[in-house]
């Protein structure tokens, strides 16, 4: 619609890939396979959903293994600002210091801590404080950075990348309904301190979930149906 409407070369589409976060780790250690293939595996399983929904392609589809050293950039300069800390090896956001902090859900930082899962570690100041940087595990991918060898916090790695590709400020940010809080609460924490800005992005569209019998679809619930149960029954575009 935006490039019917302004012209394709005046939409920058960009959607990133996390090649590297806990969840993927995990994963790889419990199939018995490097991360490297298990990522490129999900990858094409990824895109060729896409291709038989029909999606928009991406302008730019960038890898958060492809923008470590940004990532470490912008952990230095929110140190140097006062608004990030490092305690044996890890490196977290002070979210006391960012004033807006829960603008995005309307909500007050405690209403959001209250029955929301926040990693509880000894090494943070305060319990809502979140993670920038963590060591690696001797089995564990890891890079090179000030604070030892270890790899990037998931807020921040979206952050980094939409500044790279969009800039300080942009016009649209996507997701679920279930990134509001605390995932992009601490996207918008972490990019306004860090490059001084009073916005992020100029709309939020969060989509909301799929139900089936009113409940949501999800693992936990165990009525997932992904998209092959579809693709031989059905055109993309009826899904």
């Amino acid at each position: 619609v935006l490039k019917c409407k302004y012209g394709k070369d005046s939409v920058t589409y960009v959607r990133n890939i996390t090649d590297i976060d806990d969840k993927i780790i995990n994963s790889s250690k419990e199939k018995n396979i490097s991360i490297s293939d298990l990522t490129k595996k999900i990858t094409k399983v990824f895109h060729d959903n896409c291709n038989y929904l029909n999606c928009e392609k991406p302008s730019y589809e960038p890898k958060a293994t492809d923008n470590i050293e940004l990532m470490t950039d912008m952990i230095e300069k929110l140190i140097s600002k006062g608004f990030a800390y490092e305690n044996d090896k890890h490196v977290y956001f002070k979210v006391n210091k960012f004033a807006d902090y829960g603008k995005l859900s309307n909500k007050k930082l405690e209403d959001l801590i209250v029955g929301s899962r926040i990693d509880v570690s000894e090494n943070k100041i305060s319990p809502e404080d979140f993670v920038l940087w963590k060591p690696s595990e001797n089995d564990e991918p890891y890079w090179i950075s000030p604070w030892g060898k270890g790899r990037p916090g998931w807020h921040l790695e979206c952050s980094v990348m939409s500044k790279k590709y969009l800039g300080d400020t942009f016009d649209i940010h996507g997701g679920g309904r279930d990134l509001i809080f605390p995932h992009h609460e601490n996207e918008i924490a972490q990019s306004l301190c860090a490059n001084d800005t009073k916005s992020l992005a100029n709309y939020w569209v969060h989509n909301g979930f799929i139900t089936i019998s009113k409940e949501k679809m999800s693992k936990s619930q165990g009525n997932i149906l992904k998209i092959n149960n579809f693709k031989k029954k059905y055109n993309g575009q009826v899904l």
